[in-house]
């Protein structure tokens, strides 16, 4: 099991003098990897949690921190495709794996907030096609010398994009559905389940994708199962508690279970805890709170 830590971006927290405190004792703690997700926007007056009100750019911030440190490795869960066009995420993630060294992991996801897609001028219908179509050509931008492309999405004349990255980043999707599941086994290096998974029952949606990855000729177990660990600290011993809520005892627990389903990599996400990752937090008190959990999670 691979554990990273989520660094601020969401809420009065999310400072770059904490994201940077967060990146480098996680560093040197020892933690695998550190993770960013993307909120485009937030519709005035509706009901998602304090989480997603302020948000930073995840694709920036990997690139501040990723000068600031040297071995963690960097990934984003998740960048939703249909937002930008498969030409502008090539370069801006090539040179975020160019600037990191190569420590990019690339969580991509098709959104599901209609006004983003209406402020991106993308129509919310067939998002799974768009992804079909997506991943084979972020591949090709970064592999292929020139690239032509004439799909049902997107059209490229014969194109040159360079630079491309010596290693091409891991590509893990998500989704929950059963359709999204198996395209992460038919065409991704993983999949990254949501902030709202039942990680009671994750075990069954890994076999699914695993399955779909044995009958496209595909190795499963070459695949990274990375949950998204909503992680609240609380008083021990709560009865009927969730998963990776309670006491530090009790999370690292519940962290030993999730490799027993299958789960590869499991990453603290502490700005889905409303009493943090909001903008009515106390910032010095969520930073005390973060700090302690990043020193008794570590690996």
């Amino acid at each position: 099991m691979r554990i990273g830590f989520a660094v601020p971006v969401s809420g009065s927290w999310a400072t770059p003098e904490n994201m940077a405190r967060v990146a480098r004792g996680a560093e040197e703690l020892g933690y695998h990897e550190l993770w960013t997700f993307q909120r485009l926007l937030h519709p005035r007056g509706h009901a998602m949690g304090p989480t997603y009100r302020s948000v930073h750019d995840p694709v920036v911030t990997l690139a501040y921190l990723a000068g600031l440190t040297s071995r963690v490795r960097l990934g984003v869960a998740v960048l939703n495709m249909p937002f930008v066009s498969p030409a502008l995420m090539a370069k801006q993630l090539a040179s975020l794996q160019a600037v990191s060294g190569g420590r990019l992991d690339a969580g991509l996801g098709l959104g599901w907030l209609p006004e983003e897609f209406a402020a991106s001028g993308v129509s919310f219908e067939r998002r799974g096609r768009r992804a079909e179509e997506y991943v084979p050509l972020l591949r090709r931008l970064w592999t292929e010398e020139t690239v032509e492309h004439e799909g049902e999405f997107y059209e490229l004349p014969p194109v040159q994009q360079d630079p491309r990255p010596p290693v091409v980043p891991p590509i893990l999707l998500g989704g929950s559905a059963e359709v999204a599941l198996r395209r992460a086994g038919r065409l991704a290096d993983g999949w990254i389940s949501s902030s709202r998974e039942d990680l009671d029952g994750i075990g069954e949606k890994i076999s699914v994708v695993k399955e779909a990855a044995r009958a496209a000729g595909r190795d499963p177990e070459a695949l990274r199962f990375v949950t998204r660990g909503v992680t609240r600290v609380r008083s021990p011993g709560v009865a009927g508690r969730e998963p990776l809520t309670g006491s530090f005892e009790e999370i690292r627990r519940d962290v030993g279970e999730l490799a027993a389903r299958g789960v590869t990599d499991v990453f603290h996400d502490l700005n889905f805890d409303p009493e943090i990752g909001s903008p009515d937090a106390d910032p010095g008190e969520s930073m005390r709170r973060a700090e302690a959990a990043l020193e008794a999670l570590a690996p």
